[in-house]
């Protein structure tokens, strides 16, 4: 008897051991579950006041993040995360005093025709001052930007000697731009990497490879890192605009023009590389220009020298050319650039896309859905100048539906053309008004007014 009193005193002992155990573990549940509840009750508490304090934060100074390099890639994902943070601060800065929609239309109306006109046109300086090699600002531009204040520059290598050299000229025309008319100018470069780059090798910047290279092992990732770390030093020596990407599909391989220009042959592919690069310059600030509308890359001529022709049919085209400028105009390309291609099957002449309204409206406009800014390749061109004199080529471009005319071979006599247009009733002030608004709203939203 007494060995079985023992024996239930150690169960009793044992049962109560186990009991505390169960009761501690229940507690220990309830206060994780407890701390949790709380947790997240303060995450959301800590939303709510980001939400209700967005537009005050906003415009805040934040500490830079390092310049992107070609060694170092950039998911998109990341590309479009950043892209939301940087049209977020822009919002934020627009509040704090630029301009709003409103006030672009009285800025429109209370401009001359001269100076409107003037903004349509892309030019080099060179062009402004009747001189070769412009590499620093004086008295000539100042006044020939007095009579005629243009809406944007290209600058090619006669115009670049170092990057400080850059940036003087380049402040010196921002400055000069707000001081006339209360616009900054665009100031752009072709610096598409590869063969076609103006900067890089002048100012210290590490080069970047062709686009076919970055498009062999379809890795969209390279084409956001690439117009991001173009973008850096664009924007660093007082750029605003780079005409790239090529949005070129590379259909005929003896396109010489064109060749490693181009992310390759597959549209898919070069949709995407080049809608990343587009994402990718506009993360650093910089507007990018989708070339060549509608497509170059059937080309076997060049029509730097004479007439390109393509034999593509509108259904060819539907298939695979437009397909990246679809992809770049959805990434939010703030150009888009027109070529000097005839395409015989579609319009049944032999007539440019550049100077088409079937391509640059019914096409681009209407079936793209493209709101920004449609600027014509130069038409110092051979595929132009042969065909037109300057100031016809510059009212047949905004009469198909350019906004803008880059590099016509005589600028003035381009300039002249536009306004006796506008006083023979050819063209009509709304017309260029029409373009203006387009020009205005994307430079505000870059904050260049």
């Amino acid at each position: 008897m007494p060995d079985e009193r023992k024996a239930r005193k150690v169960i009793r002992r044992l049962a109560i051991a186990v009991g505390l155990l169960f009761l501690a573990a229940a507690l220990e549940a309830l206060t994780i579950m407890h701390l949790s509840a709380v947790i997240s009750d303060q995450e959301k508490l800590i939303r709510v006041y980001r939400e209700k304090n967005a537009d005050v934060g906003a415009g805040t100074d934040s500490e830079p993040s390092p310049s992107p390099t070609p060694d170092s890639p950039q998911t998109p994902e990341a590309s479009q995360a950043s892209e939301s943070s940087a049209s977020f601060i822009s919002q934020g800065e627009a509040a704090e005093g630029r301009p709003d929609e409103d006030e672009l239309s009285r800025k429109i109306a209370a401009m001359s025709l001269e100076e409107k006109a003037a903004q349509l046109f892309f030019i080099t300086p060179d062009a402004l001052v009747k001189a070769s090699g412009v590499r620093e600002y004086d008295e000539r531009i100042s006044a020939a930007y007095g009579r005629c204040p243009v809406g944007g520059f290209i600058f090619f290598e006669n115009n670049i000697e170092d990057k400080e050299q850059l940036q003087q000229l380049t402040r010196a025309l921002a400055g000069l731009g707000m001081e006339r008319i209360g616009i900054t100018p665009f100031i752009a470069a072709d610096e598409e990497g590869g063969r076609v780059e103006r900067l890089a090798g002048r100012i210290g910047a590490e080069p970047v490879g062709s686009m076919a290279d970055l498009g062999s092992d379809g890795e969209a990732e390279k084409a956001y890192s690439a117009g991001a770390y173009i973008g850096s030093y664009l924007k660093e020596c007082g750029f605003n605009v780079d005409f790239a990407p090529v949005a070129d599909v590379l259909t005929n391989p003896d396109n010489a023009v064109i060749g490693d220009r181009s992310f390759g042959s597959d549209p898919l592919l070069v949709g995407k590389m080049a809608a990343e690069e587009v994402r990718g310059l506009s993360e650093a600030g910089i507007s990018a220009a989708l070339k060549h509308f509608p497509g170059h890359g059937s080309t076997s001529e060049d029509s730097h020298k004479g007439a390109a022709v393509s034999y593509r049919t509108i259904e060819e085209l539907r298939e695979c050319d437009l397909l990246p400028f679809q992809e770049g105009i959805a990434a939010g390309a703030d150009f888009v650039m027109a070529g000097h291609i005839s395409f015989p099957n579609i319009l049944e002449d032999y007539s440019p896309a550049t100077l088409s309204s079937y391509f640059l409206k019914d096409l681009l406009r209407r079936k793209l859905g493209f709101e920004g800014i449609v600027i014509t390749d130069a038409l110092n061109m051979g595929a132009v100048t042969q065909l037109y004199d300057s100031d016809e080529a510059a009212v047949r471009a905004l009469l198909a539906g350019a906004d803008m005319i880059l590099m016509p071979a005589d600028f003035q006599s381009a300039y002249a053309g536009v306004l006796r247009a506008v006083s023979s009733g050819q063209l009509t002030e709304e017309r260029i008004d029409e373009s203006l608004e387009r020009i205005l709203k994307v430079k505000l939203a870059r904050g260049l007014l």
